[in-house]
């Protein structure tokens, strides 16, 4: 995993790690829909987030809702 990856708002991929749950759904609700499924698939290479896959898999896209709700689940619960 590339350590060096950040979200234009400044912070690395690493560093939402350590926000509270409050500052990390602020964060999230800044950030472009784009970075936070580029997030996912960077923590979980395994998951379907790409617009792409999500539509072959489920017919629809991952919304920026879900997006972040699923960011949320995965740092929560690390």
């Amino acid at each position: 995993m590339a350590t060096d990856r950040q979200f234009s708002l400044g912070l690395s991929y690493f560093d939402i790690m350590e926000l509270s749950p409050e500052d990390l759904h602020r964060f999230l609700a800044l950030t472009p829909r784009e970075e936070i499924i580029d997030w996912l698939q960077w923590n979980d290479a395994g998951g379907i987030y790409n617009d792409r896959d999500s539509i072959n898999e489920f017919g629809d896209i991952l919304s920026s809702e879900e997006a972040m709700e699923i960011v949320k689940r995965q740092i929560v619960n690390v």
